[in-house]
């Protein structure tokens, strides 16, 4: 996959094609950074995401439990929201046991409101969603750190 991949017109079902692509070839421990306005499509593209890895369950957003996981599918899912959060609230969430793989198994981790983070991972992909006026998505996917010939 490429380093940056724009998308400057995509529509709902092409952001979920996307996301759902992007779920079948993921590899594991990646961590994907999610940002844009409210109601830009971070909930919407992670539950494409976790169709993709074949989680049979619905996604559906953790902005109130701020972690939620996903472990039946070809890799597991850790869908983080950190809407409600300041930066130095972040930090007692721990968030390295799972781009580290301390405590859980490697997998996808997807952290919504990522600009929230007060320390961020050393090799992430960044993705950015913008509404535009005629109703469709700018999707912005950016790998950021030190990949490897290979990812």
């Amino acid at each position: 996959m490429e380093n940056k991949i724009e998308l400057p017109d995509c529509n709902l079902a092409a952001l979920q094609a996307f996301a759902r692509r992007l779920g079948e070839t993921i590899p594991p421990a990646t961590i994907l950074l999610l940002s844009g306005d409210l109601g830009a499509g971070k909930t919407t593209f992670v539950q494409a995401l976790g169709e993709g890895l074949g989680i049979k369950e619905p996604i559906l957003s953790p902005t109130f439990t701020l972690i939620n996981e996903y472990v039946e599918g070809r890799l597991p899912l850790y869908h983080i929201d950190l809407y409600r959060l300041q930066p130095e609230d972040v930090e007692s969430l721990a968030l390295e046991t799972y781009w580290d793989g301390i405590e859980v198994e490697a997998g996808i981790t997807a952290i919504e409101w990522a600009e929230r983070l007060s320390e961020f991972p050393p090799n992430y992909w960044s993705i950015t969603l913008y509404s535009t006026p005629q109703n469709t998505r700018r999707l912005v996917f950016e790998k950021v750190g030190d990949f490897g010939i290979d990812n």
